[in-house]
């Protein structure tokens, strides 16, 4: 596989030029093998057998498990253990790739895609794979009525339906980046769509739901009729949901569990150190952030808004609160991991000075309240502390609350007017700017609704002419940077540590956990 990449890269065509030359021509991108990811970029062959053990935070008792919910890492992690995408992406470069989908075609104005599916694939309960349960799965996230996360990146979809033995999605307008939106992690394909239960995660995947205590421990056993050789290597995968800090390296190090995610910045040097441990940081395109919903008072003032963005020290925070693990913000949800990521927008800097001219030109009286919780990233509470102490330079008083772990996605993001926050990355900057901060979006966490930004989201999504595009994303970007309730400090990398029994790990563009596929690759050695 790798000799194949050169060749084409060398051969004056990247991947990404192959794959937007082969869509507008009509081309179809196959599973040929060409540009299928395989566990063969690890290098030491795969081990059979075993029992992995992921000690995780980010669960909660109110988990269930529709996958038009996930929100937070271990549901986000349970998706791709039990299930599928019609298509995949590559780890390195971030393209679509085959997965339930072997290929695909569009039409020239891409508003008509047309995908072939697997016949070689059958259901956990042993039923088969048919083009009917990509369509009703399709049908159920983009109904106007559903509540799926996913809703607001398939309103554009006009049609979805089979034809000939293919599916075939017809949009409202055209968009080359569709086959790269079917990669959003709550799209895991299920038997009739989940229409029956959205809650039966009967999938494809390389791992069969076994039990399932929300919050506390989630269980799996392979998937002996997995469609995918190059995965699954493990018997069984046991998640222990334990979202307190210091209780999962103490999992680690004891050799209780074999990985465990979101490590604090100051334990990764002592972790470093530690025999049979090993730790991971990745560059991603994850962020912490603090959101302000833009339609309730006193955040309804873009002046208020603007005065608590420039009210916070980006360095200070990169350095103490990320260990200096990441890089600096600019207030949109975009850095450089993104293909026509814009490169010079000025830096937002910390200016107590400006920051007091807005807060004293928007007439706002008194505190504003941040509820802030550990649930949110890790260091939330300190960064806040931090934020706090920087807003008080500029003569804002910030008060904090501090609210419980479980049940802070449920009960205080995007319910609460002003909270922390966290953001995986994105396929795209169309997929991420869809996410949050398009009108109708159900994940729109600061009530961001600008018509104009609306109009040029849907025109960059359907412009081919990359450089015309990449001037509509650095103008979507400048508008959410100075008139949207986001406030982005830091982009983080993703900071994780395993047992030197656990191989296989990938670094993927895509996301933290592997790009969610940690149990899927990874194999365990005695």
């Amino acid at each position: 596989m790798k000799n194949r990449k050169a060749s084409i890269q060398q051969g004056g065509l990247n991947r990404r030029a192959f794959l937007a030359s082969a869509a507008a021509a009509g081309f179809a991108a196959t599973a040929s093998g060409l540009l299928m990811p395989r566990e063969s970029f690890a290098a030491e062959e795969p081990q059979r057998g075993g029992n992995l053990v992921l000690g995780l935070d980010g669960g909660q008792t109110t988990d269930v498990l529709d996958p038009g919910t996930y929100a937070g890492s271990t549901m986000f992690l349970v998706g791709f253990t039990w299930g599928d995408r019609l298509v995949t992406t590559d780890p390195v470069s971030g393209e679509a790739l085959p997965s339930l989908a072997e290929s695909w075609t569009t039409s020239g104005d891409a508003k008509t895609w047309t995908f072939k599916l697997r016949k070689d694939v059958r259901f956990h309960d042993g039923s088969p794979f048919t083009v009917n349960d990509a369509v009703q799965t399709l049908r159920r996230h983009s109904d106007k009525d559903s509540t799926s996360a996913a809703l607001g990146l398939l309103e554009e979809i006009e049609t979805i339906e089979e034809s000939g033995g293919d599916l075939v999605i017809t949009l409202k307008n055209g968009n080359a980046d569709l086959p790269l939106m079917l990669t959003d992690y709550h799209l895991q394909i299920q038997k009739n769509g989940g229409m029956d239960d959205p809650n039966s995660v009967i999938g494809t995947g390389p791992y069969k739901l076994e039990s399932f205590e929300p919050g506390i421990r989630i269980t799996f056993s392979k998937n002996e009729d997995d469609w995918n050789e190059d995965r699954g290597f493990v018997d069984s995968v046991e998640v222990l949901v334990i979202n307190d800090n210091t209780a999962r390296i103490a999992a680690l190090s004891s050799g209780k569990v074999h990985f465990i995610n979101t490590l604090s910045p100051k334990t990764m040097s002592l972790l470093s150190r530690a025999p049979n441990v090993e730790t991971i940081s990745t560059k991603g395109k994850g962020f912490y952030s603090f959101l302000m919903h833009g339609d309730t008072a006193p955040f309804d003032n873009n002046d208020l808004r603007m005065a608590l963005k420039l009210a916070i020290d980006r360095e200070a925070m990169l350095k103490t609160v990320l260990g200096g693990y990441g890089t600096i913000g600019n207030d949109y949800p975009v850095n450089d991991a993104y293909a026509l990521a814009p490169t010079d927008i000025p830096q937002r800097a910390y200016d107590p000075e400006e920051a007091a001219h807005y807060f004293k030109k928007s007439g706002h009286e008194g505190p504003v309240l941040l509820r802030t919780s550990d649930a949110a990233f890790t260091g939330a509470v300190d960064a806040s502390v931090l934020f706090q102490a920087n807003a008080k330079e500029a003569g804002i008083d910030i008060q904090l609350q501090r609210e419980p772990s479980d049940g802070y996605w449920s009960n205080i993001w995007n319910k609460k007017p002003f909270c922390a926050s966290y953001w995986g990355g994105r396929a795209t900057q169309d997929i991420r700017y869809t996410t949050t901060q398009l009108s109708t979006s159900t994940w729109n966490d600061t009530r961001f609704k600008d018509p104009e930004f609306d109009k040029m989201l849907l025109e960059a999504r359907a412009e081919t002419d990359q450089e015309k595009r990449r001037a509509l994303y650095r103008q979507m970007a400048i508008t959410v940077r100075d008139n949207s309730g986001l406030i982005l400090p830091v982009f983080n990398n993703y900071l994780n540590a395993r047992s030197v029994k656990l191989k296989g790990w990938i670094d993927d563009v895509g996301n933290d956990l592997s790009n969610g596929q940690i149990a899927s690759r990874a194999w365990l050695i005695s």
